[in-house]
């Protein structure tokens, strides 16, 4: 079992970020931060369950709702996959504040490409995990791509994402453009999980296999057969916390050299 604590902290855009930490009932072996999809938040199947699943194993994770979703102030649309990195350093550095030193950093869908984007910043943490991501986060585009001419024209355009009527701005259509995880991956310097499913439809698996041959040993690929991208199938969610809590044994303990632990 674990416990939620609700917790608040700045994000990069100065507007108040809402997040729970699901803390081990037991000893805890490490802490770790969870990035939600593209607007999934931190309510969703996938990350309430792969959270609750890994504290249960005694790895306390924080999961929060990136910028103008669920309980976070500011405007989604205000947000980029650049706010979300920096959001996401900014998670670490409250989490080692309040003496929880990040060890693992897991990622999905779009979340997947942030954690490896702020593998780098977050120099404590010590392995990664990417569940059902995109090798470039440009693959979100194909979600809206009707809609893209009219945005870069006009400077936004509203879109149905998921079955939810979401605005979209140029800026944010460029910074994804922009972005680039090859070097990210390459200098990774850290164990590195790539999880897909082979019949994930809406994130090839393709980007599974570009993300492996890129990064450098060690690495692990875990294909999720019989799973959909968003985990919400029975026990999907779980089989992946279990998976990750295995994996993850020998890098999660807290270390005594930490300042913060």
């Amino acid at each position: 079992m674990s416990r939620p604590e609700k917790i608040t902290f700045t994000g990069s855009t100065g507007d108040a970020l809402a997040g729970i930490i699901d803390v081990p009932e037991g000893p805890v072996r490490g802490w770790g931060i969870y990035s939600h999809g593209l607007t999934l938040g931190k309510d969703s199947p996938a990350a309430s369950r792969i959270c609750k699943g890994l504290a249960e194993q005694g790895i306390g994770m924080l999961r929060f709702d990136n910028l103008g979703l669920g309980g976070s102030a500011g405007e989604w649309s205000a947000g980029s996959f650049s706010v979300k990195v920096a959001d996401t350093i900014l998670a670490a550095k409250f989490m080692r504040e309040q003496g929880r030193g990040i060890s693992l950093l897991v990622g999905h869908s779009f979340g997947g490409a942030a954690v490896l984007a702020v593998a780098r910043d977050v120099p404590e943490a010590n392995a990664v995990v990417t569940v059902g991501a995109p090798y470039e986060p440009r693959h979100v585009e194909h979600m809206f791509d009707a809609e893209i001419e009219a945005i870069r024209r006009d400077g936004s355009a509203v879109v149905d994402l998921g079955g939810r009527p979401m605005e979209i701005r140029r800026h944010f259509v460029e910074d994804v453009e922009r972005a680039d995880l090859r070097d990210c991956i390459r200098t990774l310097h850290r164990p590195l999980m790539v999880m897909h499913s082979p019949t994930d439809n809406t994130v090839g698996i393709d980007n599974a296999s570009e993300i492996f041959r890129t990064a450098r040993h060690p690495r692990s690929f875990v294909s999720l057969e019989g799973s959909e991208h968003l985990l919400t199938g029975k026990g999907q969610a779980a089989r992946v916390a279990r998976i990750i809590g295995a994996w993850a044994d020998p890098y999660v303990e807290l270390r005594e050299e930490d300042p913060a632990s």
